[in-house]
């Protein structure tokens, strides 16, 4: 190493110290990229929230290096496994430029102006989403380290995507367990419109930004909206939780002879309706009912109504494993309801988006709904997020949405 290179090697040992437990390194030495307060034996040096921290075993063998989060119950989230990599600018442009390469290729397959440019953890960020709709960058920060970071992420963001706008969607409830306050508005370039048209699978769909749910829109759901066509040909479908309407206007962009979209929100069933109009589509065969979904399903059941196709994509059930045996018997009680409206021969497209339910225990909860309506059910297609939401083999709860397809006998 030449004396320019020496006087540019950084020195690792000025970052304090985050020293674990005995024989709590294994998930580290598996590359998980959490560290829990209990795996904590002590910190050593003085490290504000969100700042980079060395993690090391309780013999004082380097580990990884993290963003250090007090408040939380994660205590670290890991930035590097590579001890001479530094978290900068660099940096970021670095995981922004990996993960890019992989979106472009989505991209030019599916057709897509939008997707998810940084799924968290699955993508080495830790914390960080970002989500891209057309020349808007949506930001989420939602861990104290990604916070911190935020100048240095901006700043590669700006300079990798110059020609788009930022927009900071902070505005999430999981900040407050980091000691964070929620935030919103424009970080630079212009304010997204009220709504903006994008497209997905042949279809247009207009996205707010600034209210809609997470950062405008369920990316997430794309290939099974995708997906719907294939079940509803002159069928007569119930979209529950509809939001703004991306499943109905594939369900008739495939041939239904009828969709109804239920949903308490008046504002997302309006833009429903524009999607429907924006595509060119019959509005004689949409139908839009505000109403909760429960109370209207329970309504539907005791007069006599049936369908052909039900989608159930409810919102998150879970927070907490606290709330978890609750959440098991919502899931239960709305698909029960489902199946008991359907035709023999019917089909359910049935979701979860909550990470601690798993995919196992939600086909459980499937069957025994089953077995509460009388009816009998075959599990004939599966789905789970689309592929810009990827999984880091190390990261498995990085596998949040699960669904299935099921045909109601």
């Amino acid at each position: 190493m030449n004396t320019a290179q020496e006087s540019q090697k950084i020195d690792f040992t000025r970052f304090p110290r985050l020293v674990l437990a005995k024989g709590r390194e294994k998930s580290l030495l598996r590359r998980h990229p959490w560290v829990f307060s209990g795996a904590v034996a002590r910190l050593e040096g003085k490290a504000s929230a969100g700042e980079t921290v060395d993690i090391v075993d309780h013999q004082g063998k380097w580990l990884a290096r993290g963003a250090l989060s007090p408040a939380s119950q994660i205590r670290a989230r890991v930035w590097t496994f590579d001890r001479e990599e530094t978290v900068d600018i660099a940096f970021f442009t670095r995981r922004l430029q990996q993960a890019q390469q992989w979106r472009d290729w989505l991209a030019e397959r599916d057709g897509l102006d939008s997707y998810r440019l940084i799924a968290g953890e699955s993508d080495g960020m830790p914390g960080v989403t970002i989500d891209r709709f057309g020349n808007f960058l949506v930001l989420q920060l939602l861990s104290a380290g990604a916070e911190y970071q935020r100048p240095a992420l901006v700043s590669a963001l700006q300079a990798l995507y110059p020609d788009c706008s930022i927009y900071d969607r902070s505005d999430v409830a999981v900040r407050k367990k980091e000691g964070l306050e929620l935030a919103q508005g424009p970080v630079s370039g212009d304010l997204p419109p009220a709504l903006l048209p994008i497209e997905e699978h042949g279809m247009k769909l207009l996205v707010d930004i600034q209210n809609g749910h997470k950062t405008g829109y369920y990316l997430d759901q794309r290939d099974s909206r995708f997906a719907t066509r294939r079940y509803v040909a002159q069928k007569r479908v119930l979209n529950c939780f509809s939001y703004t309407g991306g499943f109905a206007v594939s369900a008739l962009m495939g041939g239904c002879s009828q969709v109804i979209s239920v949903d308490t929100s008046q504002d997302a069933l309006d833009v429903a309706r524009q999607n429907v109009e924006l595509n060119g589509l019959d509005l004689s065969k949409a139908e839009f009912q505000r109403d909760d979904v429960f109370k209207l399903l329970r309504k539907y059941r005791d007069g006599g109504e049936k369908f052909d196709v039900i989608v159930m994509d409810p919102p998150k059930f879970v927070e907490n494993k606290s709330q978890l045996m609750g959440a098991c018997r919502g899931y239960k009680d709305i698909n029960m309801l489902a199946i008991q409206l359907l035709n023999p021969g019917g089909v359910l497209l049935t979701f979860s988006c909550s990470g601690l339910m798993t995919t196992d225990l939600f086909q459980k909860i499937i069957a025994d709904a089953a077995t509460d309506a009388g009816r009998d059910v075959q599990f004939i297609e599966q789905f789970r997020q689309a592929a810009d939401h990827p999984v880091l083999a190390s990261y498995p709860e990085g596998l949040y949405l699960k669904g299935f397809a099921c045909r109601v006998m």
